[in-house]
């Protein structure tokens, strides 16, 4: 009686193939610039936001500085003699931008503080990767929103 079927080599074989294209595969897809773009936008709006609510509390201005590598905040240190860095905080911690090279530019000034003012300025950070741009926007009110320009 003859039976029908696969070998166990044959079907090694057909998984090993399998695998391999899906390794290639898997190698060639690339995230969208574009998707990177806007997701560094919407974390850096919500940081923007926690470290606002952070300056108020404390009382104590905190800025915040970018460059193409990525951002940080820093205010006056309790005794005055020195700078915090939030290295020790979960959310105001050092980042790093997933869509780099990142060019970074405030509008209507270079440097962005955040203090205990209610009323906050309007502000427009622009993050570019050279390809597409989005813009942070603070209106009147404090709030931010991720817009893509025209």
């Amino acid at each position: 009686m003859k039976q029908h079927g696969f070998t166990l080599i044959e079907l090694m074989v057909v998984l090993v193939i399998i695998g391999i294209a899906s390794a290639a595969i898997s190698l060639t897809i690339r995230p969208d610039p574009l998707h990177l773009l806007r997701k560094d936008a919407e974390r850096l709006s919500q940081v923007l936001q926690v470290a606002q609510a952070e300056a108020r509390a404390d009382g104590r201005p905190i800025t915040w500085r970018a460059d193409a590598k990525g951002f940080r905040f820093n205010r006056p240190s309790d005794d005055g003699t020195g700078v915090e860095a939030f290295q020790g905080d979960n959310q105001l911690r050092p980042r790093l931008w997933e869509s780099t090279p990142m060019q970074v530019s405030i509008e209507p000034r270079q440097t962005l503080v955040l203090d205990a003012e209610w009323i906050s300025p309007p502000l427009r950070v622009v993050l570019s990767d050279g390809q597409h741009r989005l813009d942070l926007q603070r209106d009147a009110a404090g709030l931010l929103r991720v817009v893509s320009p025209p």
